[in-house]
């Protein structure tokens, strides 16, 4: 069987899956590849998936467990792979996104019913397609979405990187505009390094929290539980590993890519105010009573990063990413996004600015958001990401929100279903704190 979208024809690939349903792929005219399955007893509801960072292909589902159960509950799901040429691929996400929609839709049928699920990356594709739908999908949801988008990521990152820089290591490390991976990569070394020899002293340690604070990194990273509200000590020790571990890797080993599809760097740490992004930050406190003990003064250290900031971004990147990897707020259909609480590579406090966005769109009666207590990006139970989409659907078939997505009935849907992990929902009431590094003004 052949597929053929936009004059590009490729094996369709039909097979049976255990649920009897037929697994179809294509190309579309820019190279990206899709892939789908439909399920025999197809209930009308397309999921139309959108996968995060890291990878370049195809999928339309997060992972196995939820790709067996939606089949086998009558759903089909298509997705895409992007077509680049950066993994950062917001550019053609979206297009190629619908394309895929669109490809399977001459195959098997108009669904009945299109929702847009995301992933990290995904998210804000999927939040993209939100606004830019013109009819195509009905509901949207957004898991650890990066809704705040890639200005607002690659800002408070840098400020963060910068913190760790100039007060832990003895010399600069490079941070920005990078020929290739391999710079990157030796920054991401130089970071772990001065981190690492960071974490030996009082004075270290204190940093290391105002270098976490400005990056917005939770203080859950491994173990059964969080650290106290106040335990600031064991706190940073989860900060510090979660930097060292998938902090600043990710941050530093991402941004070429981000760079690459923007046309230069889209950040900067000229005229920003680091006093005030700790003030905002709702690990202020913690940050203060560290350097409190450690016998350093925080105000002088705040100051000499305000006065010796002078990274400038290029203004056509910064253009660039202001019109493909920004959202504007305006929903055009309704939006459920769940995040943990404690996400170390797009932290919690997105959902804030998201929110915020959404608000002033005149939006805000379309969205909600709902969050679950754990720590880990992306790491959701199936249970807990299908009973969201259950209380999406939920608001389209009444043209209301009610109490649907709350912690009790979110977590009372996530038991009722038929999987392992059903009676585990960790589903708790929470306001996401506000972004630190927020959008403001580049400078010049």
């Amino acid at each position: 069987m052949t597929a053929v979208v936009g004059g590009v024809a490729s094996p369709a690939g039909v097979a049976q899956a255990d649920t009897g349903s037929q697994s179809y792929s294509g190309t579309l005219a820019d190279g990206a590849t899709w892939v789908a399955d439909v399920p025999a007893n197809w209930n009308g509801t397309m999921i139309l998936f959108s996968h995060g960072y890291s990878s370049m292909v195809a999928q339309n589902a997060p992972n196995a467990a939820t790709k067996q159960h939606l089949l086998a509950a009558g759903y089909a799901m298509v997705g895409s792979s992007y077509s680049g040429p950066s993994l950062w691929a917001l550019a053609s996400a979206v297009d190629d996104q619908f394309g895929s929609l669109e490809a399977i839709g001459k195959i098997v049928g108009e669904p009945r019913r299109t929702i847009a699920w995301g992933q990290s990356m995904g998210g804000l594709v999927s939040a993209l397609e939100t606004q830019k739908g013109h009819g195509r999908i009905d509901g949207t949801l957004t898991t650890c979405g990066l809704v705040a988008g890639a200005l607002n990521l690659n800002n408070y990152q840098l400020a963060g990187e910068y913190a760790a820089s100039r007060l832990l290591s003895p010399q600069p490390i490079k941070l920005v505009n990078f020929k290739n991976a391999d710079e990157a990569s030796a920054t991401v070394a130089a970071l772990n390094q001065v981190t690492t020899n960071a974490q030996q002293t009082p004075q270290g340690r204190a940093r290391i929290a105002l270098a976490a604070a400005l990056v917005n990194m939770p203080t859950w990273y491994t173990g059964a539980a969080a650290p106290g509200p106040r335990d600031y000590e064991a706190q940073e020790v989860q900060q510090q590993q979660a930097l060292v571990g998938p902090g600043w890797s990710r941050y530093e080993g991402a941004r070429p890519q981000i760079e690459l599809a923007a046309g230069g760097n889209s950040s900067w740490t000229a005229g920003v105010d680091f006093a005030g992004a700790l003030a905002s930050s709702t690990h202020a406190g913690q940050v203060r009573a560290l350097y409190k003990a450690a016998g350093l003064d925080l105000r002088t250290d705040l100051a000499t990063l305000t006065r010796d900031a002078d990274i400038h971004a290029d203004p056509k990147a910064v253009a660039t990413l202001a019109r493909t990897s920004m959202v504007t707020g305006r929903l055009a259909v309704p939006e459920l996004n769940i995040h943990t609480i404690h996400d170390q590579l797009v932290p919690v406090e997105q959902e804030n600015w998201y929110a915020g966005q959404v608000k002033r769109a005149g939006s805000g009666s379309l969205l909600r958001q709902a969050y679950i207590n754990g720590t880990g990006h992306c790491a959701f139970q199936p249970a807990e990401t299908i009973a969201a989409l259950h209380a999406l659907e939920n608001r389209l078939d009444t043209g209301r929100w009610g109490d649907v997505a709350s912690p009790a009935k979110l977590n009372a849907a996530a038991a009722s279903l038929d999987l392992a992990d059903s009676t585990a929902a960790r589903y708790v009431p929470f306001t996401a704190p506000r972004l630190v590094g927020g959008l403001g003004e580049p400078g010049r």
